[in-house]
């Protein structure tokens, strides 16, 4: 395997505490050192960083890849493709799948695409309950042990206080954390934007901020009952962020996560009826996307994910309501991170070492004797996203058209170079 050098780049590795101009060494395909190399060291490739970022390859708790049951929209090979390009070396999938990934053939089956087919690292999140139906748990413990590194309802809440307090205790018991889609299941149900007044002049039927939090104080109780560990995946209000923040001041083992997209547009962007902002949960206030963006500069939110939802053209051509929410978000994940008022170490950290805590995996770091998954970024690198920048196989974004400014130029996976910038 080629021992790769690469050279002056701006190392960030927020898990050692590491800001500096320096190289990164590599062998075998794991992290040999930062700065001098060992002893004999020959490099067979050198990759000059002068002026780029050297950090951890990015981490993404949210990728909708469609593959089993809708390859209409995007496949394995296509999206894992899209995300190496983008510097994301790592991607959490989450089970609504067709079928639910809710039996060990099933992700058998997922694990098996992925290996044949992917091009980074992909670890599936198991169905809570079988089918996502909210009845009968799943066969976590078996699930675990064909690689499903958490346990989710995906978008479907669970009615049933029982059985959701069931769910987290066999969830503790098998050492898997819960991911949590914050969700009452009554509350603005049939809903498609923020209840406020613009959802109201606009004659759509309102999604209540208190859908989100009324679930999180719930899940809150159950986690502190049970034990759990738990991750609040796409936080939208500025009312979740302060129970999270309040949750973890109390010493509960819960941490959060947002998508990129709604630390910049709020429910203003839906005047128009413009599909593309149609996403779930809704966008809410520029009060709520200010109080997501302090919980991300803060650590309350540890991660900022993609939440990548492929969708065909046809999928977004209805009036609003009727069509389909998410928005294809690969491509934007890293260029909408750096364009927040943040100091760059935190971001960095908000795509990898952060990130990766969520997951109870030990990656999205730089440290000696890990697996080499990098990402070079080129903060100075200003362009366009049109259909022919990006990467992903649907373009169904409201960022079409937006000028940015970095990107990743140069993916590393498992010590091979699996994108380069021509």
């Amino acid at each position: 395997m080629n021992k790769i050098s690469i050279m002056g780049g701006h190392v960030l590795d927020s898990a050692q505490h590491i800001d500096k101009i320096s190289d990164l060494h590599i062998a075998d395909g794991r992290i040999l050192s930062i700065g001098a190399p060992p002893a004999n060291f020959q490099a067979d490739q050198v990759i000059d960083a002068k002026d780029k970022i050297v950090c951890a390859g990015l981490v993404d708790l949210a990728v909708r890849l469609r593959e089993p049951g809708q390859e209409h929209k995007a496949t394995i090979a296509s999206e894992t493709l899209a995300a190496a390009c983008n510097g994301i070396t790592s991607l959490c999938c989450p089970p609504d799948t067709s079928p639910v990934v809710d039996t060990p053939a099933v992700a058998e089956l997922l694990r098996q695409r992925a290996k044949n087919g992917g091009h980074c690292r992909i670890f599936p999140l198991a169905a809570l309950t079988q089918g996502l139906e909210g009845k009968q748990l799943s066969e976590m413990s078996e699930l675990k042990q064909v690689g499903c590194i958490g346990v989710s309802n995906a978008q479907v809440p669970i009615a049933n206080t029982q059985v959701l307090k069931n769910a987290y205790e066999y969830a503790a018991n098998c050492d898997l954390t819960v991911f949590i889609q914050p969700t009452e299941p009554y509350l603005g149900r049939g809903g498609c934007a923020h209840e406020g007044a613009i959802s109201s002049r606009m004659g759509l039927t309102g999604i209540p901020e208190a859908a989100e939090t009324i679930a999180i104080s719930r899940d809150l109780f159950l986690i502190e009952q049970t034990g759990v560990r738990a991750h609040f995946c796409r936080l939208s209000s500025a009312r979740s962020v302060d129970l999270i923040r309040e949750a973890q001041h109390r010493g509960l083992k819960v941490t959060a996560d947002v998508a990129a997209h709604q630390l910049f547009l709020t429910d203003q962007d839906i005047m128009n009826y413009n599909s593309q902002c149609h996403v779930y949960p809704p966008l809410r206030t520029k009060k709520d996307r200010d109080a997501l963006r302090k919980g991300v500069l803060e650590g309350v939110i540890s991660a900022i994910c993609s939440d990548h939802q492929p969708h065909e053209h046809e999928a977004k051509l209805n009036p609003f309501a009727e069509t389909l929410a998410g928005i294809s978000t690969l491509d934007t994940l890293l260029p909408l991170a750096l364009r927040l008022e943040m100091p760059l170490p935190k971001i960095i950290d908000r795509l990898t070492w952060g990130a990766s805590q969520a997951l109870g995996v030990k990656i999205g770091t730089l440290r000696a004797g890990k697996k080499a998954d990098i990402c070079i970024i080129d903060p100075n690198k200003k362009w366009t996203l049109t259909p022919q920048t990006m990467f992903a196989k649907c373009l169904n974004t409201p960022f079409m058209n937006w000028e940015f400014q970095g990107r990743a130029v140069c993916t590393i996976v498992g010590g091979q170079v699996v994108f380069s910038e021509k």
